[in-house]
């Protein structure tokens, strides 16, 4: 028996590294709002010791990703803002999850 897993995108850029905050700041309420307007299931955002930046984000099926990119942008502005800090993005990786053994964290942040 196959579980449904969804379906699952890796997003890569580089960020102007003064504008690592703008870059968090703009992903985290466009994913927010994807979240909760457009049936996204969530992303996680990752600085990579190559120098990249990586997103993992999770859809229930590639059709909704599909539809819920084919809606005008979320937040025009969060857009603009993340765009503005990448200095170069790269190809996406497209998922299809065979087994899910991720376990779902808190993470605290101190400061």
């Amino acid at each position: 028996m196959t579980r449904d897993l969804g379906f699952c995108v890796i997003y890569r850029a580089r960020v102007h590294p003064d504008k690592e905050a703008q870059y968090i700041a703009a992903w985290s309420r466009l994913t927010m709002l994807i979240r909760t307007q457009r049936g996204g299931l969530g992303s996680r955002l990752h600085r990579g010791n190559d120098g990249l930046w990586y997103a993992y984000a999770q859809w229930e099926s590639a059709e909704k990703r599909a539809a819920a990119f084919a809606m005008p942008a979320v937040d025009p502005a969060a857009q603009a803002d993340m765009a503005d800090a990448i200095i170069e993005s790269f190809p996406e990786i497209l998922l299809d999850p065979v087994e899910d053994q991720l376990m779902p964290v808190q993470i605290r942040r101190t400061g």
